[in-house]
């Protein structure tokens, strides 16, 4: 949910609006596109695999109420090279959740086993869908690579305001990924996420939001396709404000 969401919610929902108070400190700061959590963005060659997505992750910035964000994708892995998704996107607090966005996901694998990094571009189009003006769309590279039993991830992204957010400029997030391939069917390892400001301007350090955290990976074999899942938890700057944020993401490949 980005600032305009949270603020309007917060007239309909009263407990909402500590936090609405807080991310519209942020938006002073200039990270008003920032979300405070996303999923990190991992690229594979899987060509014809279909996918049920699910995820949930919650945002508890200290003082303020509990805010999930449920969400729902279906995805299909066209040619190996690009994969396709379509995710609605929930927000509020548990008892209220109401539709945020509609999410367009295309990621495009440039290398695989050419370089000692897997290179992808990955892209997201966002339409919010409560009355919110204006669109936003994601970018940016996806590097992967394995060191011994362990898969590294680190991925760039720009995020930039279409329609009536064009004015807003460009802002840069962060994400990154350890997974240990501790023993069949199960990993383990650690992520982090972070926004930084302006793409060429980065707030203050004290401004900027950046959490960390360990998670566990599992899969298992369920008919003819594979059950995938993973959960985190992360410590942390939500918004430049002390915060915990818990994800988990729960998706069925056939």
């Amino acid at each position: 949910m980005r600032l305009a969401d949270l603020i309007r919610h917060a007239a309909r929902c009263g407990p909402l609006r500590r936090l609405a108070a807080t991310v519209a400190l942020a938006c002073v700061a200039g990270s008003a596109l920032a979300d405070p959590g996303y999923y990190v963005v991992t690229v594979y060659d899987d060509p014809g695999v279909a996918t049920v997505d699910f995820r949930y992750w919650t945002v508890k910035p200290r003082g303020s109420e509990l805010v999930t964000w449920p969400e729902i994708g279906f995805g299909w892995n066209v040619g190996g090279r690009w994969y396709s998704e379509i995710i609605a996107s929930y927000v509020g607090p548990t008892t209220d959740t109401y539709l945020n966005e509609i999410e367009w996901q295309n990621d495009f694998l440039l290398t695989h086993g050419q370089l000692p990094v897997d290179l992808a571009i990955h892209t997201l189009a966002i339409v919010p869908q409560d009355g919110y003006p204006g669109y936003a769309f994601e970018y940016g590279p996806v590097v992967q690579t394995d060191i011994g039993r362990t898969q590294v991830n680190l991925n760039l992204v720009f995020e930039r305001g279409l329609g009536a957010r064009a004015s807003q400029p460009t802002q840069l997030k962060y994400q990154w990924q350890l997974r240990y391939r501790w023993m069949r069917g199960l990993h383990v390892g650690a992520q982090g996420f972070g926004e930084l400001g302006n793409w060429h301007d980065w707030l203050p350090a004290s401004a900027q939001s950046h959490r960390a955290g360990p998670a566990l990976f599992g899969s298992i074999g369920v008919g003819p396709g594979k059950v995938s899942w993973q959960a985190a938890y992360l410590v942390g700057k939500t918004f430049g404000y002390r915060g915990g944020m818990f994800t988990a993401r729960l998706k069925y490949d056939y």
